[in-house]
C-alpha cells in the first residue's frame, strides 16, 4: 500500500512539473513551432510620435524553412525589396533594379542604409525567440504574454544591429523596452514590443520610441515567387562564397 501510494505522489508530482511550463518556455517553444513550419506570411507595423523625423511604413514578408525570405519594407518615399537566402542576398535600389548585399555595401548614404537592415532583418520565428530570451519576467493571462526586457536587452534592440566605422556599436542610453504575445492552441499568431531611448551615433544624439506590430499568418500556404533577376544576383553570391 505504501509503495503504491508513494507511486502514486510521484506520478502525480511528475504531471504537475510537466503542467507548470514557464511562460517564457511556452513562448519559444511557439517560436521554434512557427520555424518548422514549411512556410508563413507576416505584417509589420511600427508606430513612431508624430514628431519623429524617420517614420517607417509597413513592411510584408515571406519565409521557406531552409529557402529564401522575401520583404517588401516602405520608409518615407523609397520602397525596398530583399530576397534573403542563409546568409547571401539581394535588395531593389531607387531604380527597381536588384543589387547584391556585397554591392549595396559598398555605397554611402541610403544605399548603404538598406544593406544594414538587410543584414539585421529577422523572420518572426527567429525575433520571437529572441525577444522572449531577453525578458526579465514573463506573466500570462489567458493567451496573452507580456513583460519587459532587461537593460542589456532593450540597448541591443535599440542599437537597431548598427556599426560604426571601428566596428564599434552606437551609445544607447536610457533604454527601455517591454514586449507583448499572443497565442493560439500553443500557436504564435502576432507580437508586439516597446522601445524607448536615446541613441548616439557619430556625435548625434537620436531619440528613439516605437511600437513595433508583428501578425503573423498563412502558415503552411504561404506562395513565395522570387525575381529571377534577385534569384540570380543571390545565386550568383552564393558561387562566388564557394568558390573562395
Amino acid at each position: 500500500m505504501k509503495k503504491q501510494t508513494l507511486l502514486t505522489i510521484i506520478s502525480l508530482s511528475c504531471a504537475l512539473i510537466a503542467s507548470a511550463a514557464e511562460p517564457k518556455d511556452e513562448i519559444i517553444a511557439a517560436a521554434k513551432k512557427l520555424g518548422e513550419q514549411p512556410n508563413y506570411s507576416w505584417k509589420t507595423t511600427v508606430v513612431v510620435p508624430e514628431s519623429a523625423q524617420f517614420k517607417p511604413g509597413p513592411s510584408d514578408g515571406k519565409t521557406e524553412k531552409d529557402g529564401f525570405t522575401f520583404v517588401t519594407s516602405s520608409f518615407g518615399d523609397n520602397t525596398t525589396q530583399t530576397v534573403l537566402k542563409g546568409v547571401k542576398g539581394a535588395v531593389t535600389g531607387q531604380d527597381g533594379s536588384w543589387q547584391s548585399l556585397e554591392e549595396v555595401e559598398k555605397e554611402e548614404g541610403f544605399g548603404r542604409f538598406r544593406a544594414i537592415v538587410a543584414r539585421n532583418l529577422k523572420v518572426p520565428a527567429v525575433q520571437a525567440a529572441d525577444l522572449a530570451a531577453g525578458i526579465k519576467e514573463l506573466k500570462k493571462d489567458g493567451d496573452t504574454y507580456s513583460g519587459d526586457l532587461t537593460e542589456d536587452a532593450a540597448k541591443t534592440l535599440l542599437s537597431f544591429g548598427r556599426r560604426g566605422a571601428g566596428g564599434d556599436a552606437p551609445s544607447v542610453s536610457n533604454a527601455k523596452a517591454s514586449v507583448k504575445f499572443w497565442l493560439k492552441d500553443g500557436a504564435l499568431v502576432k507580437y508586439e514590443f516597446k522601445s524607448k531611448g536615446t541613441r548616439s551615433f557619430n556625435g548625434n544624439d537620436q531619440e528613439i520610441d516605437r511600437t513595433s506590430t508583428v501578425e503573423i499568418k498563412d502558415v503552411g500556404t504561404t506562395k513565395i515567387t522570387i525575381p529571377d533577376e534577385a534569384k540570380k544576383e543571390t545565386v550568383d553570391l552564393n558561387d562566388s562564397a564557394a568558390r573562395q
